[in-house]
């Protein structure tokens, strides 16, 4: 008997201008299947997608070869349009939400739902008023299926990133035609928690009957909740395998084709700070940031270490990096080298020696309409006045020293993209976080603040960031601060690991401390437990 699939793509073939990105790739997923997509940055992962969703880019560089069925019926997708007509939807992980919307006018975007009254009645259906009391429903219900108790009337406008990737994968679920929901790296913004939540639901999605194509780094994640894994390396499928064929160092390695090493701080490396001196001293700091405030922390930060700070979703580690640097509204003391360092004022946190990556790349880190190179040293430019030629009165822009420092930069953190010049637009999600860092450490900073620094990025891009950071605090006494949803990612790379609970600290670890403790310290738990061990 013949399997039934969702969704075949056969022998497909793609190239840009003689570049051959795609090599008569395959590719099938059935019905209440969870596949996951594996590839490093420049797979060909989103070539593909572009393909099976009628992306103009496909139709307007000459189209594709090879075959797309869906439900055994060959397709010719000319539009994204055409792909949600007949059942195919996508979870981005670049947000497509409108922020002055709340919950339900998101979900229900371009599906409203209309209800008649008198003057659509005299005049036609343009004139009907939106039946919120269905929409607000509709909504709910989609909500609930992801577990998140969040308020259908709320704006999206302020709400952290985890939420609203939540809000994405509810608009597509309610969906009444779907057939297949690709989700592209959709735990990225996601803590662990999160994830784990997330990976519940997309099982509860299978069991309906919907296909999902898993898009994702996370390879733990592929082993919790895929049925079946499809590997590209460089434009090829390396391997298609069933879950229980396969662990995580298998995938890892048939993802970047060589054995990967995960990057770890060894005991021998690590300096005894106990005695070094506090570079930044935070005192009753709060920060009103949407979503992630800051309630009062203390906290010191020794001279060239690498701090690490965790906690949950909205918990308020990310606000503590956007809050020193001026992004949101803060007040409190932070003393810089034992200075005073002013507050909400981003140019003057770099100028006094702070640099900062943010999670947000496209709202804050990125110019996307901008060059590599111009992102690269547009800050340090602003605020050094490097990468000028001084002529009488005027400045004028140093192409050459530009180009040479992106170059570098290009090579070092290994960006993939056709060159310095390339639109930071065009650069795939991993690639885009890495001009962020390049960005930051063009500055030359004392002080690093990185908050997801991995975020979107694949397991070989994902150890060369970290491993980067790693380098920059041994050789050259770089302090960072690194806030990440990821504690393997702190406990790998970290000397400390501050834990952030209701807006506070809770609690300091070093990266071998017991998952025990962490675990605590996550759900708030850990100073009740010990304050009611010393009573």
């Amino acid at each position: 008997m013949q399997e039934k699939y969702v969704l075949q793509m056969k022998n497909i073939e793609k190239d840009y201008f003689g570049n051959k990105v795609l090599k008569s790739v395959s590719l099938s997923v059935k019905p209440g299947e969870i596949h996951a997509l594996l590839g490093e940055n420049g797979a060909g992962k989103s070539t593909l997608m572009n393909i099976l969703f009628g992306m103009p880019v496909i139709h307007s560089t000459g189209g594709f070869d090879g075959e797309v069925f869906i439900d055994a019926k060959k397709v010719d997708v000319k539009s994204p349009k055409e792909a949600m007509k007949i059942g195919i939807g996508m979870v981005h992980q670049e947000f497509m939400l409108v922020p002055g919307f709340n919950l339900t006018e998101n979900i229900k975007l371009n599906r409203e739902i209309t209800k008649k009254n008198l003057l659509s009645k005299i005049s036609g259906n343009s004139l009907n008023f939106l039946d919120r009391k269905k929409m607000d429903k509709d909504a709910r219900k989609a909500l609930d299926t992801l577990e998140i108790g969040l308020d259908e009337w709320a704006k999206v406008a302020g709400l952290p990133v985890g939420y609203m990737q939540f809000v994405e994968i509810a608009r597509e679920i309610d969906k009444s035609n779907v057939k297949l929901l690709v989700f592209d790296e959709p735990t990225a913004v996601l803590t662990e928690s999160e994830a784990d939540n997330l990976m519940k639901s997309m099982k509860k999605i299978a069991a309906s009957g919907i296909a999902i194509l898993f898009i994702t780094h996370r390879l733990d994640e592929v082993i919790k909740a895929a049925d079946n894994v499809t590997v590209l390396r460089d434009g090829e499928l390396v391997a298609t395998r069933k879950k229980e064929d396969t662990n995580v160092l298998d995938l890892a390695e048939l993802m970047v084709g060589r054995k990967i090493k995960v990057t770890n701080k060894l005991e021998d490396d690590k300096k005894n700070r106990k005695d070094h001196e506090s570079i930044l001293s935070i005192k009753n700091f709060r920060v009103n940031m949407p979503g992630e405030a800051v309630k009062g922390i203390e906290l010191e930060v020794k001279k060239g270490e690498i701090l690490g700070i965790g906690g949950l979703a909205g918990q308020g580690k990310v606000g503590i990096a956007n809050g020193i640097m001026g992004i949101y509204e803060s007040t409190g003391e932070v003393r810089l080298r034992g200075e005073n360092l002013k507050l909400n004022n981003t140019r003057e946190a770099l100028k006094s020696g702070l640099a900062f990556v943010s999670e947000d790349r496209r709202g804050v880190g990125l110019l996307l309409d901008s060059s590599i190179e111009e992102n690269i040293v547009v800050t340090t430019m602003q605020i050094k006045n490097e990468f000028l030629n001084r002529f009488g009165f005027f400045d004028q822009i140093d192409s050459k020293s530009i180009r040479s420092h992106g170059l570098k930069m290009i090579k070092d953190l290994d960006i993939r993209c056709t060159g310095p010049t390339q639109l930071t637009r065009r650069l795939s999600g991993g690639n885009q976080q890495k001009v962020c860092i390049a960005r930051a450490l063009t500055l030359e900073p004392d002080v690093l603040f990185v908050s997801e620094p991995t975020r979107g990025i694949d397991i070989g891009a994902k150890k060369l960031v970290l491993d980067l950071l790693v380098k920059l605090n041994k050789e050259l006494g770089m302090t960072i601060v690194m806030t990440s949803s990821e504690l393997a990612e702190l406990r790998a790379v970290c000397d400390r690991i501050a834990i952030i609970s209701e807006g506070k600290v809770e609690g300091i670890l070093e990266p071998s401390a017991r998952d025990r403790d962490f675990g605590l310290m996550m759900a708030g738990e850990y100073r009740k437990m010990y304050s009611k061990e010393a009573l």
